[in-house]
């Protein structure tokens, strides 16, 4: 059975990979970017989902007790009424709101501040800085692989982003640790993890998407982000997120499809055996729990600093991670465009197997029928 992860509970459980039947549930992401909470009282109330039509304002110029990001981020979830006011009364609100329920002692402060803001020479390796550059398919897949239709790998991070990163996202555990906050996990499908978005990760999670991961989907999955009559790429939105393995926490990861419509997987490291990713073909919802082809069938290894991406309905799971901790940083871009085109369709043999597959019988009959038709109107020319 196959899930599709949610932020929500649920009882559901998985049969296990190899039952070539599988159940999925589709896994909602945390669609709505709840993080700590920061109050319950109605005089400091925030919206329970964020405005993403809302444009925040930059507070980079200020001197702040918190990282200017915070702000940026928390102003989406502003009450309505405040969303239009100036740049000084919604920074009142909020420094009220932390002010009030942050003692000094428990303020969450950046390790490293460099991870906050996009600086690409210092996070990407060059080969994947002169593809983006190039912005040609040839350019793309010069430093790809493709084991199977549709997942492409390849590097991407620098070695000491990856161990500022892994070191970022312990200070966020040390920080939940000795204040006892509740965050928002990933997913219902990890219990151990952190929604960067919400510790100010947010604006550059967004760059990664729109600068870097749009130029490669518009190319290799043009058929559920590329549309030329709306402006081109559709990928407007993300959820960010890190997610852990290892004894004490997450072993693995039951069969599931991801709240996107393409999830970009990086391994951070560090030290670990096991956690191979098993993919088991793309499907719509209609023909989600199907049984999976031979060739769709593909098992990877994750290597420290090295990318997999492919569509989120591709059906895939973790295997156990049996030694080490291994540390994934997840992107999960999302068109709003494609899922409401997708209510009114019936045939996705664009992208989902099944479906190609079923419109390839389709065709054979038709082009039997039509053989047979002239076969037989042939026979009575001649007769």
């Amino acid at each position: 059975m196959v899930k599709k992860k949610s932020t929500k509970k649920s009882s559901e459980y998985l049969k296990s990979e190899e039952d070539q039947s599988p159940a999925i549930t589709a896994v909602n992401g945390n669609i709505n970017g709840n993080g700590v909470t920061l109050s319950s009282t109605p005089t400091f109330c925030l919206s329970l989902n964020p405005n993403k039509e809302h444009k925040p304002d930059n507070y980079d110029d200020l001197a702040l007790e918190y990282d200017p990001m915070l702000f940026t981020c928390l102003e989406r979830y502003l009450p309505p009424s405040l969303l239009s006011s100036s740049r000084d009364s919604k920074l009142h609100f909020m420094r009220d709101i932390l002010l009030k329920y942050s003692p000094e002692g428990e303020r969450i402060r950046p390790l490293h501040k460099e991870l906050y803001s996009m600086h690409a020479t210092n996070f990407f390796v060059p080969s994947f800085l002169k593809a983006i550059h190039d912005n040609t398919e040839e350019s793309f897949r010069s430093i790809m692989s493709e084991p199977a239709p549709g997942i492409f790998t390849f590097d991407i991070l620098q070695p000491q982003f990856c161990d500022l990163l892994l070191k970022e996202v312990e200070n966020i555990e040390k920080w939940v640790c000795d204040t006892k906050c509740k965050i928002m996990r990933p997913n219902t499908m990890n219990n151990y993890g952190a929604v960067l978005d919400d510790f100010g990760m947010e604006t550059m999670l967004h760059k990664l998407m729109e600068d870097f991961v749009r130029p490669i989907s518009k190319v290799f999955f043009p058929e559920v982000v590329f549309y030329p009559e709306v402006g081109g790429s559709s990928l407007i939105s993300h959820h960010g997120f890190v997610v852990q393995y290892g004894i004490h926490k997450d072993i693995d990861l039951g069969f599931h499809v991801d709240d996107a419509e393409v999830t970009l997987n990086v391994c951070l490291g560090q030290e670990f055996s096991g956690g191979e990713l098993f993919f088991r073909g793309v499907r719509c919802e209609k023909h989600v729990n199907t049984e999976t082809q031979a060739e769709e069938s593909l098992d990877y290894s994750h290597v420290p600093g090295r990318a997999i991406l492919h569509r989120g309905r591709h059906r895939h799971g973790a295997r156990a991670t049996t030694q080490g901790r291994r540390v994934n940083l997840i992107l999960w871009c999302r068109s709003a465009v494609f899922r409401e085109l997708k209510k009114y369709q019936t045939d996705f043999s664009s992208w989902c197997g099944v479906c190609q597959r079923e419109k390839k019988v389709r065709q054979q009959l038709s082009i039997s029928a039509v053989k047979e038709e002239l076969l037989k109107k042939e026979g009575e020319s001649t007769s």
